[in-house]
């Protein structure tokens, strides 16, 4: 038995032909669908990236407790479990946050991995002359543009070692993907995740991919839509879709490369394909660029899915049932034919693939400190934070944030009993920040998907409210939810 999971960050399933776009050139996720299983309701749950990928890895909702951290100790990592077993993993990503002080014990979960570096803002080269100036931003001045002031320069500073489509990131890990399914495509139990950094932002990529769409060229190319509220003309909106359009198909050409590798070497009897991403993103949907900044919508936390399992052979069909990603994990763990771990809280997926076999009822998902969301597929109802005031803390025994150590936070912090997760080690409590703030003023709303697949209008429905409230308090139980939490949201334990 062989695995595949072919990985994007950031992939709107809106933008994907499977999913009823008729306007992005994406010929391959289409042959993808028609030889696969295609979730309609699969929902990320702990965003955004790495909360994503420590969920990936463990198989457990970690946004109550944590924000972006690296995994901790007494995390039970999916690929270091296989690995365990005598089953071969291989990471192969240009996803530079897993190189930072907020992800650096995630590549090393695997028998070996493989890095590319060059995205976005990743420290890679070295440039100090002063002609180089950022080129590829939105130009609107305001805070966004001072907090990543060095990561704008930086990003023009790879852009210059990344001049063609085969020097670009996307196509080299492809290649090294590739790569280790050559050499090792005769031998069996191996696990091999290629992730892609794109179509994250900026929105980077080449003219032969520019070129399936009609665009208004501009001053500036506009590829880095800040994390703020639409502010651009329709032009420039337009403009930006283009590049993203032109970024999904970037993609589709690299999966498919790998689509016909597994047609060349008749691969598909043997070895299971996961195709998915860590969240979504808005492309001015609800009047907003990319995440975290504003609530929960489906265009972030509905995300896309396909899987081919062997087992079962099903192709070209679709499922209704309700999966997350924190299903991923225990669907590699039975497949290669070992137990989740006792901490995991999602669910084998293979009848669910064969049959649409129901695995749950509530999907709950966020941000760590921000609304909390919950869904049953048809209803959506989105938690505010009443209280905001309410302490906010971050339980962990690897006090680093996104790229740097934690510092002044930790006078303050204390040791605090452990979790049932975290296996009898006690935790430290470190007060926490959240950057989700500009959802709080939206309010608690409840949305039908039915009736409005948008969320463009909030709904009253207190029996409905009530009843997702009732299921939200329960997942936080089951979930181990710190105490301070309800207080936050305005819960009764």
């Amino acid at each position: 038995m062989r695995a595949i999971m072919v990985m994007f960050d950031s992939l709107n399933r809106k933008y994907l032909p499977p999913y009823g776009c008729d306007w992005v050139h994406a010929p391959n996720f289409e042959r993808l669908a028609a030889h696969a299983v295609t979730f309609d309701n699969a929902y990320a749950g702990s965003l955004p990236c790495m909360p994503a990928r420590r969920e990936l890895h463990t198989g457990r909702l970690n946004f109550m407790h944590r924000s972006w951290s690296p995994l901790e100790p007494f995390d039970d990592s999916m690929p270091e479990m296989l690995k365990n077993a005598g089953i071969y993993t291989h990471l192969v990503s240009d996803h530079q946050h897993y190189w930072e002080d907020g992800g650096a014990t995630y590549h090393t979960r695997y028998s070996s991995w493989e890095s590319v570096r060059g995205q976005e803002g990743d420290p890679w080269k070295g440039n100090l002359s002063e002609d180089i100036k950022p080129t590829t931003i939105v130009p609107r001045p305001g805070p966004e543009l001072s907090f990543k002031k060095r990561a704008y320069r930086q990003d023009a500073v790879n852009r210059l070692y990344l001049k063609d489509s085969a020097d670009g990131c996307q196509r080299r890990i492809f290649d090294s993907g590739l790569e280790f399914i050559e050499t090792n495509r005769t031998f069996d139990n191996w696990f091999l995740q290629i992730e892609s950094f794109d179509p994250h932002e900026p929105f980077f990529t080449y003219e032969q991919y520019l070129q399936l769409y009609a665009r208004t060229d501009a001053e500036r190319p506009l590829d880095w839509p800040p994390y703020d509220v639409v502010k651009e003309t329709p032009e420039e909106i337009a403009q930006i879709r283009a590049r993203y359009a032109a970024m999904i198909s970037m993609c589709d050409e690299n999966l498919g490369r790998v689509l016909d590798m597994m047609d060349r070497h008749d691969m598909w009897k043997d070895t299971m394909l996961i195709v998915n991403t860590d969240h979504g993103y808005l492309l001015g949907e609800h009047g907003w660029w990319a995440k975290n900044m504003m609530p929960c919508y489906n265009e972030i936390a509905r995300i896309p899915l396909f899987i081919w399992d062997p087992r079962s052979g099903k192709t070209g069909q679709h499922r209704r049932s309700l999966v997350q990603t924190i299903d991923i994990a225990p669907t590699l763990l039975e497949y290669f034919g070992l137990a989740p771990a006792a901490d995991m809280r999602g669910h084998d997926l293979e009848s669910t693939v064969a049959e649409d076999t129901p695995v749950r009822r509530y999907a709950l998902f966020g941000y760590h400190g921000g609304q909390m969301n919950i869904t049953d597929g048809r209803y959506v109802y989105m938690r505010n934070v009443e209280n905001p005031e309410e302490p906010l803390y971050n339980y962990t025994l690897m006090p680093t944030n996104m790229n740097a150590r934690m510092g002044p936070e930790l006078e303050r912090a204390q040791m605090v009993p452990p979790f049932g997760f975290s296996k009898n080690m006690p935790l430290l409590r470190v007060p926490a920040r959240t950057f989700t703030v500009r959802s709080y003023a939206y309010g608690s709303q409840l949305f039908d998907l039915e009736r409005d697949p948008g969320q463009e209008r909030p709904i009253e429905n207190e029996a409905e409210r009530a009843r997702l409230i009732e299921a939200m308090t329960g997942l936080m139980r089951e979930n181990e939810a710190p105490e301070e939490l309800y207080g936050r949201l305005g819960l009764k334990r």
